[in-house]
């Protein structure tokens, strides 16, 4: 086999293949060479080549997304390394474990005017589990010249085995870094980085290793709830007449079932999903914009609980904020082993466990169910807001609107959605979708920068087929991520492209002025029709109801190509259709 020269490249390749990390994204250069040597030649890893860094670790993230499991993203020195940044973050608050592995320069070249040298120690230090910096040598350590001798060792006899010893113990600090930053991106969830300084020549190479790293595992222990606040907690539930558990963005099948079940049975509980939940009860209140939406004042104070409980990631409804930030509840619990978000400014408890583990301590205890009307008053609100809705839809033009009721209706069974940001998703949170389909989407930062990509790595690591809903303006801003070797030929993008950004009409502003369209909703006539000749894309269109219920039978079918299918709704009308639709639902 065939290694790169370079200890240090080898202690970084071995420790991560001894843990685990087998999809390895590698964004060309030459600092990285060692690197990228060492990946590609061990038949363990699966490489991928995605030239655009922003790019190459969104398309990352939706691998780990996927798999939750750390996935590498490896480039050169320099700016290369500032381009992950929108995916680092969002993988910070989405809880994803990408494991950042840049190359450097050596520290004596670092600061002296050369090209391509920023300070990449701690570059993402507010939003990152956790920094490893690398150690090359003891010469470069003290920025002493690659011909001279290094002064603390100068008047020793045994310089030999000083230097050996010294340099073991780098060796030692190397290994320790990295074992610590892989286990800490596995264990709690998120991103890290590892900075390795690498020294030329970088293309040599050997047949066998010089170093063999020692693998450090660790075990992580759940926290326990403390008896007092569970018995605490418990009084307090029996004792209130109105709880609602929201859930935010969630991973498919991850609570149990019986659980489920065991919390629609009580009357006093509502329990209110996003599309991101992928949590699917027939009691459930699964479009929570709609339910709050047409409320009063004095109808919201009735809708808000005694004790919220939340669990799950970031939530999507602004309107659920904007309720329960005013009419707050006497009690706000969070489950998470990790984080827990004062979203509504009246958090009392965090609960440092997973949901299974949380349910499985607090409702095998409750000792009766707390008669109340509550879940059967807001289960008759949501009935009559679903058949308004349908009313609705009957009578409104081509919009918007009335794109995502279709295509969400035309989705197969068993598919992946990814969705993206801004519109899209608040879109999405408006309709009912099959619960067979997993809904994705990147709340973490909730940016529309990497979204495309995302939906590519989760294509990729799924053997069930993917498709993609996004807005024109999202899009575009991530076509390079169509510059990509890997794409399925089941994936499926559905862009929306209301010739802007459609979301800032529906926003406050003065619309319809040159000001407003050139700065805020940013009117084009872009089209992705020679994007997808140029990425070999099937591209297709629909321009009215028809045509669009016309193309969508035969999108999914299977062909030799992924598929791109571009609707163009009327720009002018969407934002009235959307706000109307909220009196309407009344």
């Amino acid at each position: 086999m065939i290694y790169p020269k370079i200890p240090l490249a080898q202690t970084v390749i071995q420790l991560c293949k001894a843990k685990g990390i087998k999809h390895i994204v590698i964004s060309p250069g030459s600092r990285n060479a060692p690197l990228t040597i060492g990946f590609t030649k061990n038949n363990f890893f699966k490489c991928y080549s995605i030239v655009d860094e922003r790019c190459a670790a969104f398309f990352a993230l939706g691998i780990a997304q996927q798999l939750k499991e750390p996935t590498a993203v490896v480039c050169t020195s320099g700016s290369a390394l500032l381009n992950y940044y929108p995916a680092v973050s969002e993988a910070f608050y989405s809880n994803i474990p990408l494991v950042v592995l840049s190359a450097d320069r050596p520290k004596h070249l670092v600061g002296i005017g050369d090209g391509q040298t920023i300070n990449q120690k701690n570059v993402f230090e507010n939003h990152i589990l956790y920094s490893a910096n690398l150690k090359l040598d003891l010469k470069d350590e003290k920025n002493v010249p690659e011909q001279e001798e290094l002064p603390i060792i100068k008047n020793l006899e045994d310089k030999f085995e000083r230097l050996l010893g010294l340099q073991k113990d780098i060796q030692t600090h190397n290994e320790e870094q990295i074992n610590v930053a892989i286990n800490v991106a596995r264990f709690k969830k998120g991103p890290v980085h590892i900075n390795i300084p690498f020294n030329e020549p970088l293309y040599e190479t050997v047949e066998k290793l010089s170093v063999t790293p020692k693998v450090i595992d660790v075990d992580i222990e759940s926290e326990e709830i403390e008896d007092y606040l569970l018995q605490s907690c418990l009084e307090d539930w029996n004792d209130a007449s109105k709880k609602m558990i929201l859930v935010g963005e969630n991973f498919p099948n991850s609570i149990e079932k019986k659980w489920l079940d065991e919390l629609a049975e009580d009357d006093s509980v509502i329990l209110l999903t996003e599309t991101t939940s992928n949590l699917h009860h027939p009691s459930f209140f699964t479009s929570i914009d709609q339910l709050i939406a047409p409320l009063n004042d004095t109808e919201k104070k009735q809708l808000s609980p005694d004790i919220l409980v939340t669990f799950g990631g970031l939530i999507v409804s602004k309107k659920i904020k904007q309720l329960l930030r005013k009419y707050q509840p006497k009690q706000h619990w969070h489950i998470d082993a990790k984080i827990a978000n004062d979203t509504f400014f009246c958090l009392n408890n965090h609960f440092k466990v997973t949901p299974n583990e949380f349910f499985e301590t607090f409702l095998t205890k409750i000792t009766h169910y707390f008669k109340s009307d509550y879940k059967s008053t807001w289960t008759a609100v949501n009935q009559h807001r679903l058949k308004r809705h349908k009313a609705y839809i009957d009578r409104i033009p081509f919009s918007d609107f009335k794109v995502f009721n279709t295509v969400l209706k035309s989705i197969p069974k068993q598919y992946i959605l990814q969705s993206g940001n801004s519109s899209t998703i608040r879109y999405t949170q408006l309709f009912k979708i099959d619960k067979s389909i997993e809904v994705f989407c990147n709340r973490g930062t909730s940016g529309i920068d990497g979204s495309t990509s995302t939906a590519i790595g989760c294509a990729v690591a799924n053997e069930r087929p993917t498709l993609f809903i996004t807005g024109d303006l999202s899009f575009f801003y991530d076509s390079n991520a169509l510059w990509n070797n890997y794409i399925p030929k089941n994936f499926r993008i559905i862009v929306i492209n209301n010739q802007g950004g459609g979301i800032f009409r529906i926003l406050p502003g003065h619309k319809n002025t040159e000001n407003f369209d050139t700065y805020f909703e940013t009117k084009h006539e872009l089209n992705a029709e020679h994007l997808c000749n140029m990425y070999g894309i099937k591209y297709e269109t629909a321009t009215d109801y028809e045509s669009l219920k016309s193309t969508l039978q035969s999108f999914y079918l299977e062909g030799n190509k992924p598929k791109l299918l571009e609707v163009f709704t009327p720009r002018s009308i969407n934002d009235e259709i959307l706000l109307n639709y909220f009196e309407f639902i009344v």
